[in-house]
């Protein structure tokens, strides 16, 4: 795992909001608490919904205070967040959306770019996003780009550099993801999940699983079962030569192996199928390294059309361990991928950029080769 996180966010401090389009200051202000609530009647006006102001009146705050109540601000002491909460629910005050996204410059909420809302590695990633989010109390959107065309790309950016849209978290796997991170105003509070190593031209906050090592290491695993070499069925890659499949290079190259040519799929499972056929039909292949779980699925397949028995003829490892690996027949030998961890780490990020704080340490599960059965000596050994 690494991470680049680029400099202060243009938002500093995390400004509050309130009903009325009121803007406060970031510093703290004087709570001035007069007598606890209890001993005040409700002043819930009957010919109108209840306003920041009446909040505040009634639990002897300022509605400043109220404002960083409801911005969850740790600058509230706990007894008068409590008593501020309490009030909000006997109101049954709801806040003005629309003042909210004025007062703070974008909406309390986060959006979430991706291309794909499907794939395991995306899906996972939103869904990383979306428990961390909950917890810090905002919402979340996503905007599906349909592409890398200009057009898509352009549609995407403009969408999300709306204030309603809120802060922004780009899955920045593919191109189409990429260049919406590129492209992206610096006024837009944004962090994103690319490929290991991150995107060289893109100045903002990026954090990633490190799968190069893992990768190496399903190579090696397939080297020391009796293996001449390991052929690759590769995903697609933003940045042209992915980590996974460095990793596989670097293993064969320390032992000596010849490097097959790249076999290129795509993010779908009957391209990656179409692309095995061609190495399921070849007897000198007995080892596949595959470019994610979806793309052993394919190849699985393809081998079983030849007639190639899996692992008694061909190994083949999987990538990202989805949840149904190891319920495969045979189970798959696989690299661990947590992404929801990824996802929740980048909202992490993106909530210490809010507040204008230093983001927090990362913290991820380096990605791990998981051995199961579709791993073994090849035939004759």
């Amino acid at each position: 795992m690494a991470r680049a996180m680029r400099g202060p966010s243009p938002f500093p401090g995390g400004p509050a909001w309130g009903a009325g389009f009121d803007r406060v200051a970031a510093t703290d202000h004087a709570e001035g608490m007069t007598r606890p609530p209890s001993e005040r009647p409700l002043r819930q006006r009957a010919d109108a919904a209840p306003r920041i102001r009446d909040v505040a009146a009634e639990a002897g705050v300022s509605y400043q205070t109220v404002s960083r109540v409801l911005n969850n601000s740790p600058n509230v002491r706990p007894d008068t967040r409590r008593i501020v909460l309490d009030v909000i629910d006997r109101l049954q005050y709801r806040p003005n959306r629309a003042a909210r996204a004025l007062g703070l410059g974008r909406a309390n909420a986060v959006t979430v770019v991706t291309a794909n809302t499907t794939l395991y590695g995306y899906a996972s990633v939103l869904q990383g996003v979306e428990e961390a989010a909950r917890l810090t109390g905002l919402a979340v959107g996503v905007r599906v780009v349909e592409s890398e065309a200009a057009d898509d790309v352009r549609h995407a950016v403009e969408y999300v550099s709306d204030p309603s849209a809120g802060s922004v978290v780009v899955v920045a796997f593919d191109p189409a993801g990429a260049g919406v991170l590129r492209a992206l105003p610096a006024t837009v509070p944004t962090v994103a999940a690319t490929e290991a190593g991150g995107l060289p031209d893109a100045d903002r906050a990026m954090i990633y699983l490190d799968e190069r090592q893992a990768a190496a290491d399903a190579t090696r695993h397939l080297l020391a079962l009796g293996h001449r070499t390991v052929h690759h069925v590769a995903i697609p890659s933003e940045t042209g030569t992915s980590a996974r499949q460095g990793g596989w290079r670097d293993a064969l190259d320390q032992a000596g192996a010849p490097a097959p040519e790249v076999v290129s799929a795509g993010w779908d499972i009957h391209s990656a199928y179409l692309a095995a056929r061609r190495l399921a039909d070849d007897r000198e292949v007995t080892a596949i390294l595959c470019g994610n779980d979806d793309t052993a699925l394919a190849v699985r397949r393809a081998l079983y059309e030849a007639g190639r028995d899996v692992p008694g003829e061909v190994s083949i490892v999987g990538f990202d361990d989805v949840p149904g690996a190891a319920f495969w027949t045979p189970a798959l030998t696989t690299v661990r991928m947590d992404f929801v961890a990824l996802g929740r780490a980048c909202m992490s990020a993106l909530v210490a950029e809010l507040g204008g704080i230093a983001a927090p340490p990362v913290v991820l599960d380096a990605p791990r080769l998981v051995v199961r059965e579709s791993t073994a000596p090849p035939s004759g050994r």
